[in-house]
């Protein structure tokens, strides 16, 4: 099967995907309660979709596509409201985080769906490992040649997304050091990292078709990339996002990724080219490892320079572009917390050293996704 043509989107729209844990109100682990809650969000009418993850204490919605970050944080509103009263019917709660603190991942259950026990038999354990919750942003393109440009120039902004997203500093009832460890996880696969780097959608299929001549890939879904192109939605998909711990933060993000997007069009400000990719990997290690407090080295010049101070730099280079995209209050969210040194991982820190207890943290996770504190 040939890889698909990419299709129309209207440029610098977003999508947003978030995958959530669902927990109990007892100890507040996880609770294997997707298909109960599948089952009553279905009676309500709602944008966008929720749909099953890999294991049963999972559950992802998206929005539909939007035009701004305050569209995207009005779809995911009206879903957040219906999956807090759903999960109020059932006793139990929702809540944000790219790990939960003290799950174990063998006493999960694979979602009894086709692709998800096909994924389990092929790897083993690890499916139930990605038990981990991330946000993606689909960004849509101009066309195929642009989306691959996008992409890549997307791909110096890896530690950023990281770093501001971070918030998965615990797993299985340890401080891993980490402000993201669910990357870890995501790393395992062996076909995760990043895109080739071709900047034309004809060299892209020719990479499509030798990958699946060697039998090891069948359709882009097989390809686990940090940033990917979506050919059915016109879109790239950025998938390194921890599940934020509010709904505001999540818009936000996709205001920061659309922001960006718009300056790479009116500025056209560098051509992507392998070597930026010399740097990628530990730029990625570092944001993961120390989020906002990284080393980020600047893949065209080889400065090292701490990564807040990039950010900032690059959340006043993308102001005015941002600003016209209706994008300043999420882009001024982002600039404020960051100028602090503050990340949901440092929060779930923080709640933990006042509670001690992991569950209480969960608990406090759960309220705050619920807009509560």
């Amino acid at each position: 099967m040939g890889l698909e043509a990419f299709h129309h989107s209207e440029p610098l729209t977003l999508g947003v995907e978030l995958e959530l844990q669902l927990i109990n109100t007892h100890d507040y682990d996880l609770a294997p309660y997707a298909e109960d809650m599948l089952r009553l969000m279905h009676k309500t009418p709602l944008p966008g979709s929720v749909v099953p993850e890999m294991t049963n204490s999972m559950i992802e919605i998206s929005t539909g596509i939007c035009h701004s970050s305050s569209e995207v944080l009005g779809q995911l509103s009206q879903i957040r409201d219906a999956l807090v009263k759903s999960a109020d019917k059932l006793n139990i709660a929702v809540a944000g985080g790219g790990t939960h603190p003290f799950q174990m991942w063998h006493e999960r259950r694979i979602y009894d769906k086709p692709r998800f026990r096909e994924l389990s038999e092929l790897y083993g354990y690890l499916s139930k490992q990605f038990t981990i919750f991330g946000q993606h942003v689909h960004i849509g393109c101009p066309d195929a040649d642009a989306a691959l440009l996008m992409l890549h120039r997307m791909s110096r902004y890896i530690p950023h997304f990281i770093a501001l997203s971070a918030s998965s500093p615990y797993v299985q009832g340890q401080d891993t050091a980490f402000d993201s460890a669910r990357l870890n996880s995501v790393f395992a696969f062996p076909l995760s990292g990043r895109a080739p780097c071709v900047l034309t959608w004809r060299e892209f299929e020719q990479y499509f078709d030798k990958m699946t001549r060697t039998g090891v890939v069948k359709s882009m879904k097989d390809f686990y990339w940090d940033i990917r192109p979506k050919p059915e939605f016109g879109t790239i998909e950025i998938r390194v996002f921890d599940t934020p711990l509010t709904i505001e933060r999540a818009a936000a993000l996709a205001g920061f990724v659309q922001s960006l997007g718009a300056w790479f069009l009116a500025a056209q400000p560098f051509t992507p080219e392998e070597d930026d990719y010399l740097v990628y990997t530990y730029n990625r290690f570092q944001a993961c490892r120390f989020g906002l407090d990284a080393v980020y080295v600047d893949p065209a010049t080889g400065a090292h320079m701490p990564l807040r101070e990039h950010l900032l730099q690059t959340l006043d280079t993308i102001a005015d572009h941002g600003a016209a995209h209706g994008a300043a209050g999420a882009l001024h969210l982002l600039r404020s917390e960051a100028a602090l040194g503050q990340n949901d991982a440092r929060w779930l820190r923080e709640r933990q050293r006042e509670e001690q207890l992991l569950g209480e943290v969960s608990r406090l996770a759960a309220r705050r996704f619920r807009g509560l504190n």
